[in-house]
Parts: structure tokens; sequence; C-alpha cells
């Protein structure tokens, strides 16, 4: 007989690279830092200082430092802007959803694929203008005296000029425009993720279509929605653009406000202690809009459940 073979050893486990993804995340990382983080900083920094003409081009004195422009900022001003701020954005991202949920799903179940990259081309070619640019179009029709308020008028649906510009329904009308495929993007993506498997099966099942995108597609979908809300309900409650050109006196907003402090008032240290306020707000709103969110799923994941094992 021959003696047995020894028994082989495993190979001996490779030692993790630890230092890979920190390398590798590097470069995003100092970015984030240097053009974010930094920027932010300072502005904290600034809003502690005084206003000082004298010391352009940065006209705050920073050896005084206090909360004077905090407790100026906590005026009527700021509240009634920012609370117009919260319902114009809080409208404009229901509405972005409104608009962006049934075009994400006619786009991913309703078109052959061979389609879905032209539409989606669609979507996107707005944002390559000018966010600027596309904001001062809308002056054009906007306009009493435009091409649209005469076609109006002569058609006998309205009795004169049309009266948006400088108001808050032009800015909530833009704002949502140049949002809404901020939200449609991820909606896509949440949506052609989903397996068509689980939604033949709930019809195999006996549910409807309402049934369906109610308690499997509408669900699924949730993170995409999640995503959307964060990606244009943010930018929305800083913009500027939009209020300076469209809104005027009866539409404006917080980013607005901070910007004529910067710009027009040279008042650094009060417009930093605004923007600061406003970041606090708008993450307590985020915060607050996060748990009320989660509590629906919750609800809805618990009704899918119970209607599932009613349908099985």
């Amino acid at each position: 007989m021959t003696a047995p073979a020894a028994m082989s050893t495993p190979p001996a486990a490779k030692p993790r690279r630890r230092w890979g993804p920190l390398i590798l995340s590097g470069p995003s990382m100092l970015w984030y830092a240097a053009f974010f983080v930094l920027p932010i900083l300072w502005i904290v920094l600034y809003s502690f200082g005084t206003k000082d003409t004298a010391r352009l081009p940065v006209p705050v004195d920073m050896n005084h430092l206090g909360l004077q422009n905090y407790r100026q900022a906590f005026g009527e001003t700021f509240f009634q802007v920012f609370r117009s701020t919260i319902k114009i954005s809080v409208l404009a991202t229901a509405l972005c959803v409104v608009i962006g949920l049934p075009v994400a799903y006619f786009i991913t179940f309703k078109v052959k694929e061979r389609w879905r990259g032209i539409l989606l081309a669609l979507v996107i070619v707005p944002s390559f203008t000018s966010y600027l640019i596309r904001t001062l179009a809308w002056r054009i029709p906007l306009a009493g005296n435009g091409a649209l308020s005469k076609l109006l008028q002569r058609w006998d649906v309205i009795n004169g000029p049309i009266s948006l510009l400088d108001s808050r329904g032009a800015v909530q009308l833009a704002i949502v425009y140049n949002y809404v495929g901020f939200m449609i993007l991820p909606l896509y993506v949440a949506l052609d993720r989903i397996e068509g498997p689980l939604r033949e099966a709930s019809k195999d099942l006996g549910a409807g279509r309402l049934r369906t995108f109610s308690q499997v597609t509408f669900p699924l979908a949730s993170p995409g929605i999640v995503a959307g809300i964060l990606l244009t309900f943010i930018p929305m409650c800083g913009d500027f653009v939009t209020a300076t050109i469209l809104g005027g006196t009866k539409g404006n907003m917080i980013g607005a406000l901070v910007e004529s402090q910067f710009v027009a008032a040279q008042n650094w240290p009060s417009g930093s202690a605004m923007a600061v306020m406003m970041v606090g707000a708008v993450l307590v709103c985020l915060i607050v809009g996060g748990a009320v969110t989660k509590v629906v799923m919750t609800v809805l994941r618990a009704r899918r459940r119970v209607s599932l094992g009613s349908l099985a």
C-alpha cells in the first residue's frame, strides 16, 4: 500500500487592502472638503462678525465676534420670507412628483426599450441650457403684452392682459419647470429596477392595475421618490435666480434675501447668519418630512402584507 497523500492545506487568506477604498475616495473627499465644507465653515464664522465696508473685498470685521447678526435675523421679515419659501418649495416638490411619476412610469413600462433613451434625452436636454437663460425665457410668455397673453385674449379665455410677472405664481411655475427633470431621472431609475415578474404576480393573484401600482410599484419606487425629493426640495429652498427675475416683491424667497445682503447691502455677516439659519431650518424640515415619510411607508408596507396575505 502506498502512503496516503498529504492533506493539502487551504491557501492563506489574502490580507484586506484597508487603504484601497480610502485612496480611491481621497480625491473626491478632498474636493468635497475644499469646495463644500470649508466654505460653509467660513460662512458660519462670518455670521459672528460685524459689517465693515472698509475691509474690502471682504467687508467683515472678525475682531468683535457676537450673536448680534442672529438677533437681527430673527425678525418678522426673515420668517415671513422663509414661510413663503417653504410653501413654494413644498408645493413645487409635490408638483414635480405628480408630474414626474407618470412620465417616468410611461417611459419605463409603456415605451419600447429603443425609444427610452430618446425620451430621457428630451428630459435632460433643457438642462444643457443655462439656468439663468431658461428662467429669463419665462418673461416672454408671462409678459402682459406677450404672445401668450394676446393669444388668450383673442380666444376670449381672459378679458385682459395676464399679470403673472413679479408674482408668486410666476416663481412657482418656473421653479417646477426648472427642477422637474431632477425628479424624473431618479424615478425612472427606481422604476426600471422593479422586476416585471413582481407586477405580473400581483395581477395573476387578482389585483387590478391601480392596486398593483399602489401596493407593489409605488412602494418599490419609494427610494427614487425620496431621492427626487432631496434633489429638488433642497436646491429650491436656496434658489434666488428665479425669485429675483420673476418674483419681484410678491414672490421673494429666502435665497434672494440672502443674496441681497451679500451683494446689495454688502452686509456679509447678516447674510451669513441668514444662510446658516436657512440651512438649519431646511434640515429640520427634511428631518420632519423624513419621519413622516417613514411612518407612511411603514403603514403602506403593513397594508401590502395584509393585502397580499388575503390574495394568497
